[in-house]
């Protein structure tokens, strides 16, 4: 018989193959919520320096990592380590504000690119200032290097497709 968590109750199961076991529960559980906690803290640091969310962190990271500055909307979209379900709104903010610019994909007007803007490459350089010492305090602080590189090793395990 297996323990499977409840509701702040356990409950028995046969033992089922398919089944996690409860040491694979716990690493689910714990893998969610310290993401969801240390990405919450770092956000409320960035919106506490009265800068946007990490969304806009990323997208204009990859922008200026691009040799012309530049990337069409479905790689930005691959790219990003947070998820963004309406990248193309969050491309009319970035645009108002003046960090992006939408420009013509060359030899297809249906299609279009967007590219970094100075401004934009300043408020990456900016918000990396508050970043940056956020993922230092939040997680450098709490692991030494071996355990980090240990963790990055396991997390990378999970990212690989596997036997599904």
């Amino acid at each position: 018989m297996m323990q499977l968590h409840g509701n702040k109750r356990s409950f028995a199961v046969a033992q089922n193959p398919q089944e996690p076991s409860d040491a694979v529960t716990d690493a689910w559980i714990r893998l969610i919520r310290a993401g969801r906690a240390v990405v919450g803290r770092i956000e409320a640091e960035l919106k506490g320096a009265g800068f946007p969310g990490l969304s806009w962190y990323d997208v204009l990271l990859h922008l200026k990592r691009q040799p012309d500055g530049r990337s069409s909307p479905r790689a930005i979209e691959d790219a990003v380590l947070f998820e963004q379900y309406n990248l193309s709104r969050l491309l009319d903010r970035m645009e108002v504000e003046g960090h992006v610019r939408r420009i013509p994909y060359p030899g297809d007007r249906r299609r279009q690119l967007v590219e970094i803007t100075e401004e934009g490459r300043l408020l990456q350089r900016r918000m990396w200032g508050v970043y940056g010492p956020a993922i230092s305090r939040h997680i450098g602080a709490k692991l030494t290097e071996d355990e980090a590189g240990h963790l990055a090793a396991l997390l990378l395990k999970l990212m690989q497709p596997g036997n599904t």
